[in-house]
């Protein structure tokens, strides 16, 4: 971890229990509203560490602000049963009540774009400006096989088998998509990463071993091509090299149901995106004023 970038944790309290949250503080006296952040299933904010690392190095001052979503790492699990997302935006909307913050800039990672959605959607008065890294809808079939296997319920095993289950299931996402279409017409060809990265993902898991499935099969449920037509916020799309064949694929067809967004193209995995997301928020939260049409592409730094 850079330390030049210090990335705070704290907790919030909400009436489910207690919201894990990392914190970048903003950089100088600022106006701009903070940047709150909405990570991917299964893991939690850990994952968004190197990125908030890469918009401060790209010269980003706003505050940046990690929670993990109710259900997974060290936040409290959801109240509802079977919560949708629109139960996991107002939870953001009770967060940023907690911390006294009236107006945000968001970003989604995967399962977490589909929060960041429904919260302009709900809250249009909370939001700035979204960007979505990672947004897709699959289709019918593949929807049932996902909502079927993708998420199973887990709980702890006499014999530790769900130890095993977790490395292999935060393993078996780097290779395939779904993870259990383990058959080349499903591989990603991202590189292994990182023994320790393995390791902290897996303990993510495991922290949240009997609720990490309920925001993953909200997410799933979800259907942005209904909803994202409903954003009046401006949005930028992100389509990032490093990013699996059916998200890259997907970028432009979500950007396209949105009235007011812009697509990226980005090389150079986190430091790419850094680079595209310092760009827009720096346009002026709210002012952005790019056509769906307006396509555009970065270079590797």
């Amino acid at each position: 971890m850079n330390t030049t970038t210090p990335i705070d944790r704290c907790f919030v309290r909400l009436f489910e229990g207690l919201v894990h949250v990392r914190e970048c503080a903003e950089v100088g006296a600022q106006n701009s509203p903070p940047l709150y952040l909405m990570h991917a299933g299964p893991a939690s904010a850990r994952g968004l560490e190197p990125l908030m690392v890469a918009l401060r190095a790209r010269g980003l001052t706003q505050r940046m602000i990690a929670p993990d979503t109710l259900g997974n790492g060290d936040s409290a699990a959801p109240h509802p049963e079977q919560p949708d997302i629109a139960y996991f935006a107002d939870s953001v909307r009770r967060v940023l009540d907690a911390l006294h913050i009236d107006r945000v800039d968001v970003y989604g990672a995967h399962t977490g774009c589909r929060t960041a959605a429904e919260l302009a959607i709900l809250f249009p008065d909370r939001v700035g400006s979204v960007i979505f890294d990672g947004i897709s809808e699959y289709d019918g079939e593949l929807k049932k096989q996902i909502l079927a296997h993708y998420a199973p319920e887990m709980k702890p095993d006499e014999m530790g088998q769900h130890l095993v289950w977790a490395f292999h299931f935060i393993r078996d996402q780097i290779f395939h998509f779904p993870y259990f279409m383990r058959d080349p017409a499903h591989r990603t060809y991202r590189a292994m990463p990182s023994n320790e990265h393995l390791h902290a993902h897996t303990v993510d898991v495991l922290k949240a071993l009997t609720t990490y499935h309920k925001p993953y099969l909200a997410a799933f449920n979800y259907e942005p091509t209904k909803r994202l037509p409903l954003i009046t916020r401006p949005v930028l799309v992100l389509e990032a090299d490093t990013e699996p064949p059916h998200l890259k694929s997907a970028a432009a067809q979500m950007a396209e149901l949105v009235p007011e967004s812009k697509l990226v193209r980005t090389e150079g995995g986190v430091e790419g995106k850094a680079k595209a997301m310092v760009e827009f928020l720096n346009q002026g939260q709210g002012l952005f004023k790019a056509s769906k049409k307006d396509i555009g592409s970065l270079e590797k730094s």
